[in-house]
C-alpha cells in the first residue's frame, strides 16, 4: 500500500518545479510591491532586467563594431515580450556609454514570470555570448543574474551531493549496523519528500509557492528519516537484546519510540506554524513544506517503519559489512562512554555549564550588529560574468540602477507645476543625489534641464523625457542616491521620501523600500509568531515531561544554541573573516535575510528531536529509578551515541554545501554544520546534564494534579 500511494504521489508531484516562484520575502500588500507592479504595469521600460555590457577591441564607432551593435540591439527587439529596448548605436543612447568609453551599454526588459520565459531568457543569454564578433558581451542586470544564481546552485548542489552520497552511505551503514538498517531512513525520506511534493503541487493552485520549499521539504524529509529511523531501530534493538520476541520488540518499540516520534513532529509542526502568521509568500511556502514533510515523516515512522521491522526481524542486522570490527551490543548500562560523561558533569555542575554558557555567548555576541539585506548580484561569486557586468553596470555608467522608485499614479502630467515643485523637494532630501522624471532633471532643490511641456516636450533640449516618465497610468519619478541600497541611510531616504508631502498619492518602491517593508512586517509579526512558539513548546514538552521546569530550559537552551550559530554567520559571513578556512565569498557587510531564517528552520527542527529523545529517555528512566542524576547519565547513555550519530551524518552532507562557490549555500553549509555540531556536542552533552544537576528537585515540580507520578 505504501508503495501504491507513494506512486500515486510521484504522479501527482512530478514537474512541481515547473510551477514554483523565486522571490516571495515582499508582502503582495505592501508599499513596495504595489509600487513595482506599477512601474511594471505603466512604466514598462523604466528599469531594464537584462544589461548587456559590451566591449571590443576596435573603437566602439568603427563601422563592424557599429553593425555588430545594431544586429546585437534587434536581436533584443525580435525576443518575444521584449520591451525598452535601448542600445548606444540605437537614436538616443549616447548616455550608455561608461564614463571611461572603454564599454558601452545594450538593454531590454524581458518576461521571466513563467519556466517558459526562463528557458527562453537561458535560450537568449546563451545565443548573445559570442555570437557577434567582434562584441564581447556580458550579461548582467537581475534576470542574468537570476539565471546564474539559479543555474550554479543545481551545479554546487549537484557536486555537494556527489561528495557527499558515499560518506553519508557509509556512515549510515555504520551507525545502523547493516544494510537492510540503512536503508530504512532512505525510504522514510524518499515517501515523505515524495508525498510533500504532491502537497506543493496541490499549493501551487492556491497560492505562490517559493523555489525554497523543495531546498525545504528534500533536507528535513531525510534529515527526519535519519532520526526517526535510528529512534525506532534502536529501541527495536533493545528490546531485542532485552530478550523480548520479535512481535513484542516491535510493539515496544512502535510505543516508546512512537512516542518520541509523535512528540518530536508534533513540536516541530506546531513550530512551523509560528511562520504562517508572516504576510509573506517565502516564509509561509516553508512553513507548509515543513509541516507536510515532517508529518509525513512521522506517519511513516509510526506504520510502515514497524511493518518493516516485524517483516525483518532478527535479520534487520545482516549485510553488515563492519560486522567483524563491532563489539556486541547489548543494553546500554552504567559502564559506557555517555554514562560516565554524564557523571562526571553532574559533579562539577558549575565548573561544567559556566565555560560552556560562556562559549555560546561569546559565539553569538556578534549577532548583535548583524544587517540584514534581500541579496543581489554579490551573492554570485566575483568570477562569475553576471556580477562582473552587474557590477561594471553600477560603478561605470551614469545611468545606475534607481534606489528608490516614486509612483504617482493618479497625476495629470500637465499639472507641471505640481510635478515641479515635488521634484525639487525630494531632491533637496539629504542623500539623494539627482531626480529624474517628465517636468525634468532635479539635484538639491534646483532643476538641472528644461520642463518637459506635454505639447512641446519632443523639440525642448535636454529633455528628460515625457515618455519615459509619465503614461497613462500616472507619473514616474526615479529619485538616484549613491547610498547603498541595504544600508541605513537608504532606510533613511525611503522613510524621508514616503514622509514628503506629495500632491497626489505615492508609492514609494524599488529595493531599498523592498528592505524596508520586509523589516516591517517582521517586526510586526515576529511577537506573535515568538509567542505561538513559546506557548505551543512549553505546552507540547509539558505534556510529554509533566514539568514546568523542562520545557523553559528546553527553549532557553535552543535559544542560546541557534544564536550562538547566527553569532558565527555574522562573523564569518557578514564580516569576513575565516575565509581561509570556508573558502572565498563576497563580503558584503550584511547577512542575507533568508539564509537565517531556513538555518533556524532546518536546525531547530534537528535540535527539537534530540531535546525530545533526550528528555522522553530521562523521563523514563526516571519513572523506574526515582533518582534524577541516575536517570539524567542512564537516559545520556542510551541516546547519546543516536543525536550524535545523527548529527555526524547530517554535518557530512552540509559541509559539502560549504565547498560551493555561492555565497548563500557556503552560509547554509557553514550555519548547519555549526548547528548541529554545537547541538550534539556542548549543549546535549555538557550543558543539559549541567542544568539538569542544579535544577535537582525543580526538574519535576509541576501543579499538584498534573505532577508526574512513578
Amino acid at each position: 500500500m505504501a508503495v501504491a500511494v507513494t506512486f500515486l504521489a510521484g504522479l501527482a508531484g512530478h514537474g512541481v518545479s515547473r510551477y514554483l516562484v523565486n522571490g516571495g520575502m515582499v508582502s503582495s500588500e505592501s508599499e513596495s510591491t504595489l509600487a513595482d507592479a506599477a512601474l511594471a504595469e505603466g512604466f514598462p521600460g523604466a528599469e531594464p532586467n537584462l544589461v548587456l555590457v559590451v566591449r571590443s577591441e576596435l573603437p566602439l564607432d568603427d563601422p563592424a563594431v557599429r553593425e555588430a551593435g545594431l544586429a546585437l540591439t534587434d536581436r533584443l527587439r525580435s525576443e518575444p515580450g521584449a520591451t525598452a529596448v535601448a542600445s548606444y548605436w540605437a537614436p538616443g543612447g549616447e548616455a550608455l556609454i561608461a564614463a571611461d568609453g572603454n564599454s558601452v551599454l545594450v538593454t531590454a526588459r524581458l518576461p521571466f514570470s513563467t519556466s517558459e520565459d526562463r528557458t527562453a531568457a537561458r535560450r537568449l543569454l546563451d545565443e548573445v555570448d559570442g555570437a557577434f564578433p567582434p562584441l564581447q558581451v556580458q550579461a548582467g542586470g537581475p534576470l542574468a543574474v537570476a539565471q546564474d544564481i539559479e543555474d550554479r546552485s543545481a551545479h554546487d548542489l549537484h557536486l555537494a551531493e556527489l561528495l557527499a552520497l558515499p560518506l553519508m552511505l557509509l556512515l549510515m551503514l555504520l551507525v545502523f549496523r547493516g544494510l537492510l538498517a540503512a536503508m530504512l531512513p532512505v525510504l522514510v525520506g524518499v515517501i515523505s519528500v515524495v508525498g510533500t511534493f504532491a502537497v506543493l503541487r496541490g499549493l501551487t493552485e492556491f497560492m505562490d509557492v517559493s523555489v525554497f520549499a523543495l531546498n525545504i521539504t528534500t533536507a528535513l524529509g531525510f534529515a527526519m528519516g535519519v532520526d526517526f529511523s535510528l529512534f525506532v531501530v534502536s529501541r527495536f534493538r533493545e528490546e531485542l537484546a532485552g530478550g523480548s520476541n520479535v512481535s513484542d520488540a516491535v510493539a515496544a518499540s512502535a510505543r516508546r519510540a512512537g512516542r518520541i516520534v509523535v512528540f518530536s513532529a508534533s513540536i516541530s509542526i506546531m513550530t512551523f506554524a509560528g511562520l504562517l502568521v508572516f504576510p509573506l509568500g517565502f516564509l509561509r511556502s516553508i512553513a507548509m513544506a515543513a509541516i507536510a514533510v515532517m508529518a509525513l515523516a512521522a506517519v511513516v515512522a509510526l506504520t510502515v517503519l514497524p511493518a518493516l521491522l516485524a517483516v525483518f526481524g532478527r535479520n534487520i542486522d545482516r549485510f553488515d559489512p563492519f560486522a567483524r570490527l563491532r563489539r556486541p551490543r547489548g543494553i546500554p548500562g552504567r559502564e559506557g562512554f555517555w554514562h560516565q560523561t554524564a557523571l562526571l558533569v553532574m559533579r562539577r555542575p558549575v565548573v561544567i555549564a559556566l565555560p560552556v554558557v560562556t562559549v555560546l555567548l561569546v559565539l553569538a555576541s556578534p549577532f548583535r550588529d548583524v544587517a540584514f539585506s534581500l541579496g543581489d548580484d554579490r551573492l554570485l561569486p566575483s568570477s562569475a560574468p553576471a556580477y562582473q557586468a552587474t557590477e561594471a553596470w553600477r560603478t561605470d555608467f551614469p545611468s545606475a540602477p534607481t534606489r528608490v522608485d516614486v509612483v504617482l499614479d493618479e497625476l495629470d502630467v500637465a499639472d507641471t507645476e505640481a510635478l515641479d515643485g515635488y521634484a525639487r523637494s525630494l531632491s533637496a532630501l539629504p542623500e539623494v543625489a539627482s531626480v529624474e522624471t517628465a517636468s525634468g532633471r532635479y539635484s538639491a532643490g534646483v532643476r538641472l534641464s528644461p520642463l518637459c511641456d506635454p505639447a512641446t516636450a519632443p523639440t525642448v533640449p535636454d529633455c528628460a523625457g515625457l515618455d519615459r516618465y509619465a503614461s497613462e497610468s500616472g507619473v514616474w519619478i526615479a529619485v538616484r542616491s549613491e547610498v547603498e541600497p541595504d544600508s541605513a541611510a537608504a532606510a533613511n531616504l525611503v522613510r524621508a521620501v514616503r514622509a514628503e508631502p506629495a500632491p497626489e498619492p505615492v508609492l514609494v518602491g524599488g529595493s531599498a523600500a523592498e528592505l524596508v517593508d520586509v523589516k516591517a512586517v517582521l517586526a510586526e509579526r515576529l511577537p506573535w509568531s515568538l509567542t505561538w512558539i513559546a506557548l505551543a513548546m512549553l505546552f507540547l514538552l509539558f505534556l510529554l515531561t509533566r514539568s514546568v521546569f523542562l520545557p523553559a530550559k528546553a527553549i532557553a537552551v535552543n535559544l542560546l544554541s541557534l544564536t550562538a550559530t547566527f553569532g558565527a554567520i555574522v562573523f564569518i559571513f557578514q564580516e569576513g573573516h575565516l575565509r581561509w578556512l570556508v573558502g572565498d565569498f563576497q563580503v558584503t557587510g550584511t547577512t542575507n535575510l533568508l539564509m537565517p531564517i531556513l538555518v533556524f528552520c532546518l536546525a531547530f527542527g534537528l535540535s527539537m528531536d534530540y531535546e525530545v529523545l533526550l528528555l522522553s529517555r530521562i523521563r523514563e528512566e526516571y519513572l523506574r529509578t526515582g533518582d534524577t542524576v541516575q536517570a539524567t547519565a542512564l537516559g545520556l547513555e542510551r541516546t547519546g551515541w543516536l543525536f550524535t550519530s545523527s548529527a555526524a551524518i547530517v554535518a557530512t552532507v552540509t559541509v559539502c554545501l560549504a565547498t560551493s562557490g555561492m555565497t548563500p549555500l557556503k552560509l547554509l553549509g557553514v550555519g548547519l554544520t555549526l548547528a548541529v555540531l554545537l547541538d550534539a556536542t556542548l549543549v546535549r552533552a555538557l550543558l543539559v546534564p549541567a542544568v539538569m544537576r542544579l535544577a535537582g528537585s525543580a526538574n519535576w515540580w509541576a501543579p499538584r494534579p498534573l505532577r508526574l507520578r512513578r
